[in-house]
């Protein structure tokens, strides 16, 4: 009785989570700017909905008017469906220069009813080379999902669905970079990979099928900025810390995260002897939760 009146409390708790993070976002009017591709990016539905496409010609994309520091990123996706293969929809937090901060999703198209790899990378001081892929637990391209980043001072953290698949720690402590200095704008953009993206790049993309499209929609963040500092809320759970990390890995956190990697992670560096026969690098030491 007991156990299953703490499961009831979890999922309910997830519940509202979701619920609250989807209940305020962004108007992308506001809030982005379409950068390339011409007409192939679109803001519609008053602003509560954008969408990129990919043609033979061009993909396109979009850049946050505003740069963070810290804080929390949700954007609902709904991915390009049917066969996307050689297509990657990327969405991102970057600095520019080439020593500059970026924490990655990138979602790698594939041949009608295969799956689509969900790559994750983070760059310090320009260095990347810490990718981790998984394939995921339902079709990305049937409903909108939330993806999410959370950025703090000792940690980021991958989300999907308010789920973690995915924890980078600050190992400054080991001589590991850490993206903290460089404020971040957020980027997305559906482009053409085929050289790649899918089986390594056997498989091409059909042009046949094209123009590809992905929708956006959900926008929230509960963040710092440059142009008006912290968001209340995420300001405060910056002065606290450890009760906030506590909050967003607790024990129901960390036993979802084992359960994605260890069912749906497709490829880690700090596993990879091939690429590392010298030894995996310092981070990989302190990578478990």
């Amino acid at each position: 009785m007991g156990q299953s009146s703490s499961f009831t409390t979890i999922m309910v708790a997830v519940l509202l989570v979701m619920m609250f993070g989807s209940a305020y976002s962004g108007n992308f009017f506001n809030e982005f700017d379409l950068t390339w591709g011409d007409h192939r990016g679109k803001i519609f539905n008053g602003g509560n909905m954008l969408s990129l496409s990919l043609d033979r010609v061009s993909g396109s994309g979009f850049k946050s008017k505003k740069e963070y520091l810290f804080g929390r990123i949700d954007m609902q996706l709904k991915l390009v469906a049917g066969n996307s293969a050689g297509t990657v929809t990327a969405y991102y937090l970057s600095s520019q220069g080439a020593t500059h901060d970026e924490i990655d999703f990138e979602f790698l198209g594939n041949e009608t009813g295969k799956p689509y790899v969900l790559h994750t990378n983070v760059f310090a001081q320009g260095k990347g080379n810490r990718e981790q892929q998984f394939y995921l637990w339902f079709d990305p391209t049937k409903n909108f999902h939330t993806y999410s980043i959370v950025w703090r001072p000792q940690h980021i953290i991958f989300l999907v669905d308010n789920l973690p698949i995915r924890v980078f720690n600050n190992a400054e402590k080991l001589g590991v970079p850490f993206p903290k200095n460089q404020p971040m704008r957020i980027y997305s953009s559906l482009w053409n990979a085929d050289d790649w993206a899918t089986r390594g790049g056997l498989v091409k993309t059909d042009w046949s099928k094209a123009p590809f499209t992905a929708y956006y929609r959900g926008f929230n963040a509960a963040a710092c900025t440059v142009s008006s500092g912290c968001d209340p809320k995420f300001k405060t759970s910056l002065s606290d810390s450890e009760l906030q990390t506590a909050n967003e890995l607790n024990a129901y956190g960390r036993r979802r995260l084992r359960w994605v990697q260890k069912y749906f992670m497709i490829y880690n560096y700090c596993s990879d002897l091939k690429r590392f026969p010298r030894g995996f690098p310092p981070e990989c030491k302190r990578s478990r939760v």
